[in-house]
């Protein structure tokens, strides 16, 4: 008779039902959903490290990105389909705090992909997994080669130091001669009005080095303190 209770209660209960559907994973499935995860995690940091612009770059937030769509994936394995474990475990990481700074705003991006790709995997839709990837990884290729929403493409930021006694036309001449166009973006005068702190942006020409193309601007009377940025990064003026 008690049995028969335990079958009429606890394992008809549905909450019950949907706990041990939750559990009811085998370790192939466990260790098929964990490497899945890690795989697409890999996938998408490492279209994220070829993809990246700007100088914040860092190692640590690249492995992050593995990490997060592995333990989301983990994350989903224990939840199931219990909607009890899942406030349990809302509840939980709400103690945590995170004040880590996103310097760049693409970051979040990958790290929701992360997040999405982990929960799919972490909840067997292996074909959602893989679509996902796809078009996500097609997306960032895609903005990264056309430069997107970029006002121009820019190669080389040309900062130098040059004394108004001497002749412009020296600096100016040799910069026409190196690249394909020039802007300039900022004059700053001494405090003794002597000296300019021009800085141009350019885009050498192809057969141009960049080496070379220092060397002759420090040549050129009245310049001094020639510096050539690589450009291709998102710069602050």
């Amino acid at each position: 008779m008690p049995f028969a209770f335990l079958q009429g209660s606890a394992f008809t209960d549905p909450a019950n039902q949907a706990a041990a559907h939750a559990f009811a994973l085998t370790p192939q499935e466990i260790l098929i959903n964990a490497a899945l995860a890690t795989v697409l995690g890999v996938l998408v940091a490492y279209v994220y490290r070829a993809t990246h612009k700007g100088l914040s770059y860092s190692q640590s937030f690249t492995q992050t990105i593995v990490y997060v769509a592995l333990v989301v994936a983990l994350v989903m394995m224990v939840i199931g389909s219990s909607l009890a474990r899942a406030f349990a475990l809302v509840g939980a990481l709400s103690i945590i705090r995170f004040r880590t700074v996103v310097k760049d705003t693409k970051d979040t991006a990958f790290v929701f992909a992360a997040l999405a790709l982990g929960m799919a995997a972490g909840t067997s839709n292996y074909l959602l997994a893989g679509v996902g990837l796809v078009f996500i990884c097609s997306v960032a290729w895609f903005l990264d080669l056309t430069n997107f929403g970029a006002l121009y493409k820019s190669e080389f930021i040309l900062r130098f130091v040059f004394d108004q006694n001497a002749d412009s036309s020296g600096y100016l001449e040799r910069i026409k001669e190196a690249s394909k166009r020039s802007n300039l973006l900022n004059i700053e005068p001494s405090g003794d009005g002597q000296l300019l702190k021009l800085t141009y942006d350019i885009q050498l020409e192809e057969e141009s080095d960049a080496e070379k193309f220092v060397s002759s601007m420090k040549q050129v009377e009245g310049v001094s303190e020639v510096i050539l940025i690589v450009s291709k990064n998102d710069i602050d003026y």
